[in-house]
């Protein structure tokens, strides 16, 4: 009798999923938990500099579940990865930290539907852990950058220390575009 073999199914890792300019100077990168309020809070700020800075900043979101204190987030990460596959990620991200406090299994199905994922296998997912791996790839990741509670930023890879307002990114986020404005060529360089 003949082994079928096992289909290898590629998946797309949070690293590697931005919203904005995929050409801006500035890459905002938050490691965050769908449970947290601080982190909700950040979600809207970061909605007010994607649009401030439309065409200058890139943003992308890791996954740093606090499952001592958050027992859904895990799932909810696993649930984001999930609509990922569909290019779906921001959709199901906005919807998870709106329902922060409703993502029990159930619930994240609901929200799967909602964000416009149609993978029959979603809750299967889920109870299996199928995307379970991408997310302690981010939380591992976050641990070696020095992230100990949430909301963290980087801005260009470098761990923004100040508390995440919309003022306080704004600016270091100036600074990072003056920073690669000095750093790109001028017409009269290249000549």
């Amino acid at each position: 009798m003949a082994m079928k073999a096992k289909e290898v199914v590629e998946i797309i890792p949070t690293k590697d999923i931005f919203v904005g300019d995929t050409k801006a100077p500035v890459t905002l990168t938050e490691f965050g938990d769908y449970e947290s309020e601080a982190c909700a809070k950040a979600n809207e700020i970061v909605k007010q500099l994607l649009n401030e800075y439309d065409g200058k900043i890139r943003f992308n979101y890791r996954h740093f579940p606090l499952t001592r204190i958050h027992q859904r987030s895990l799932k909810a990460a696993e649930a984001s990865v999930a609509a990922a596959q569909e290019g779906k990620f921001w959709e199901m991200h906005n919807i998870l930290f709106a329902n922060r406090r409703s993502l029990g299994t159930t619930s994240l199905k609901l929200h799967s539907l909602e964000a416009g994922v149609n993978n029959k296998r979603f809750l299967d997912d889920l109870v299996n852990a199928t995307y379970g791996w991408q997310v302690q790839g981010d939380l591992r990741e976050g641990i070696d950058k020095g992230v100990k509670d949430v909301p963290a930023f980087f801005i260009n890879g470098e761990l923004y220390t100040g508390k995440p307002t919309f003022e306080g990114l704004s600016k270091v986020i100036d600074l990072a575009i003056k920073k690669t404005k000095k750093k790109a060529p001028t017409a009269k360089q290249r000549a």
